[in-house]
């Protein structure tokens, strides 16, 4: 099948040869149990931007679910397939020849686009773009617009500007997804397999910051999903967490805070896991990571409540299968070769369990920002493995966006896969009408029971990692300057405090939990504490170890090290009184956690150390005596009342 030759062929033998799996508010009426989300025929409901986070679920700002019911909207990105003059149709995904904006719009009025994604159900459109087409000069061919004339001599982003208004007026949630870096049909060996394949790390975040502030002011852009599946190139894999060039970790921390801090704090920043590693050859290590690295370590925002985690699943891929035919193709099962329980256990372990098990550091949403299939397919297994798919994301309650939304149906050329599909006269066809097999599976997802009404605002929890830089997610803080110049910092996100460290590794959890909401008094400055100051004569409790105590009416909220030992710890003053019983929790020689470990691992294969949700930490203990490193030992744990 022709997208699968286009997304998978370029998958590469040794040495040469390498891939990745293919590219990807309105809230329901307002309740508190589950009810039945059929698909709306007319515009979207109201709801109120900005758009955040409670746990697994994203909230509109009255606090009320917003589940992400999107379609991608693809074109932007670009369409040519790398090979032959870019000016021939025939060298561009499906004959499809985008010009570099969303498909369609030759051939439909945009208000007839937007009523059709109303009739599929849908409340916000996953939108891609291209890190060139931000900076392409040249107007589009009037041809590329036939079917929107006031579209004529603008450039490819004065048509996305138009797209994106168009959208946000009708209603839809909009996520501004960086697709590709050149504009050029994605994914494999094709210049885009990184953040920074084509341009520098400073350059994508340069443009995040510049799209976040083009939109700000549109309060219906809702979302930053910052970068589409990253994999390997000939040569090199990304990874998570190891702070070089290619850690894609590190990148999505970075951007995110920037888009947060320079572009609109409103924004939810996505954050996909790691498409492919590894050369796919048998006997050779390879595989899709997806969103597995996340559990043991997890991104904080400066606005913790920010964070969304996004995954793709497409049937002809598999968590060790690359996708291809012939050259790069293994025999490692496909996800479509998997029987129902076997997919639905690996699909939880890949990405499901971060958005399923709650209280953990890593718990989020999670959508499934792609997935997709042929209106043509017609083998048994592939068409399973869709109704299996739409019925776990059903079962779920979960977020989701098909992929492609929009296609051509021109003899010989045209995106089968498309859930609506038009003539060059704007005829249309697809699962709206009838004869499309996709349409049950369709159907039953976008009228499934859902979550709707207010979302309780519950614990939440957040890691702190000094591995390779600074943690500082405090704005206050940030503010405020350099508060142990030298040393390795971690504080946590305005709001939060710090309640549990790590007796190695430079680990901290912070919380933010429901019952007590932000103990930080509005005014002041943190206190930088290096020594025994605020130790009182007879409250030694942690007898031969150097003390780092707040003082009275004070608690932690972060800390730093210089290589493995502690440096200083940040104290910050409380808004109202603080208890002040003393509880020395030691984990030195072992984990010392409260019964259930709230939090969950944040230092995975190191002793912790945490108080309770009832408790503040006010101090750290350690000891440099022989043999000794000078590491975290004990907390000071107090009642908050």
């Amino acid at each position: 099948m022709i997208r699968l030759l286009l997304r998978t062929a370029l998958t590469l033998a040794l040495p040469a040869a390498l891939l990745a799996a293919p590219a990807a508010a309105a809230a329901p009426p307002a309740a508190t149990a589950a009810t039945s989300g059929a698909a709306a025929a007319g515009p979207a409901a109201e709801w109120t931007a900005p758009l955040s986070t409670r746990g697994r679920y994203i909230v509109d700002a009255t606090g009320a679910r917003f589940k992400l019911r999107s379609g991608n909207w693809d074109g932007a990105q670009g369409s040519w397939t790398g090979s032959g003059s870019i000016t021939d149709p025939a060298n561009h995904h499906s004959g499809q020849d985008s010009h570099g904006i969303p498909i369609g719009l030759d051939r439909v009025r945009l208000p007839a686009l937007l009523a059709d994604f109303h009739r599929l159900g849908l409340n916000s459109i996953r939108l891609p773009f291209s890190n060139e087409m931000i900076r392409a000069t040249a107007p589009v061919p009037d041809t590329a617009v036939a079917a929107n004339p006031q579209l004529r001599g603008l450039t490819p982003l004065q048509v996305y500007d138009a797209v994106v208004r168009a959208l946000t007026a009708d209603g839809f949630a909009v996520i501004l997804n960086n697709h590709t870096n050149t504009t050029r049909w994605c994914c494999g060996l094709d210049g885009n397999e990184r953040w920074n394949s084509s341009q520098s790390t400073a350059q994508w975040e340069d443009d995040w910051v510049f799209m976040a502030r083009r939109y700000r002011d549109n309060k219906r852009v809702v979302g930053a999903d910052l970068y589409n599946e990253v994999r390997r190139d000939i040569l090199d894999d990304p990874n998570w967490g190891l702070g070089d060039g290619h850690d894609w970790y590190a990148a999505a921390q970075h951007a995110g805070d920037r888009i947060l801090t320079e572009g609109s704090p409103d924004l939810l920043v996505v954050v996909e896991g790691i498409n492919w590693t590894g050369i796919p050859a048998d006997g050779l290590p390879h595989g899709r990571p997806t969103l597995t690295p996340v559990r043991t370590l997890s991104h904080t925002l400066v606005a913790s409540h920010k964070l969304v985690y996004s995954a793709h699943f497409y049937g002809y891929t598999g968590p060790n299968h690359s996708g291809a035919t012939g050259i790069g193709e293994t025999h490692d099962a496909r996800y479509q070769d998997l029987g129902r329980d076997e997919l639905y256990r690996v699909l939880d372990e890949q990405a499901f369990y971060v958005a399923t098990e709650s209280g953990q550091h890593f718990t989020a949403p999670v959508w499934i920002s792609e997935f997709g299939i042929g209106a043509d397919e017609g083998a048994a297994a592939p068409r399973t493995w869709f109704g299996n798919l739409t019925d776990r994301l059903a079962a779920l309650d979960a977020d989701f966006a098909y992929w492609p939304l929009v296609g051509w149906n021109d003899p010989g050329r045209g995106d089968s896969w498309a859930l609506l599909r038009y003539t060059a006269t704007g005829a249309r066809s697809g699962v709206l009408d009838g004869a499309d097999w996709r349409a049950d599976a369709w159907n039953h997802l976008t009228a499934a029971p859902t979550r709707t009404g207010p979302v309780p605002a519950a614990d939440a929890w957040h890691m702190l990692t000094t591995d390779h830089a600074d943690a500082v997610q405090s704005l206050r803080v940030r503010a405020a300057g350099d508060w142990d110049n030298g040393a390795r910092k971690a504080v946590c996100p305005d709001g939060e405090r710090l309640l549990g460290l790590s007796h190695s590794g430079g680990r901290g959890l912070c919380t933010d939990t429901a019952t007590d909401g932000d103990l930080r008094a509005a005014t002041g400055e943190a206190e930088t504490v290096r020594d025994e100051r605020n130790v009182p004569a007879g409250g030694d409790w942690a007898s031969g170890y150097t003390k780092l105590q707040c003082a009275q009416g004070q608690f932690l909220i972060g800390y730093s090290v210089r290589g493995a030992r502690v440096s200083a710890a940040l104290c910050a003053r409380a808004r109202r009184p603080l208890g002040t019983g003393t509880r020395t929790v030691w984990f030195d020689r072992g984990d010392n956690r409260p019964a259930g470990a709230p939090g969950g691992e944040f230092a995975y294969g190191a002793y912790k150390g945490q108080c309770t949700s009832g408790e503040y930490a006010a101090g750290i203990a350690f000891t440099t005596r022989v043999g000794s490193s000078g590491t975290p030992d004990a907390l000071l744990c107090r009642p908050l009342s």
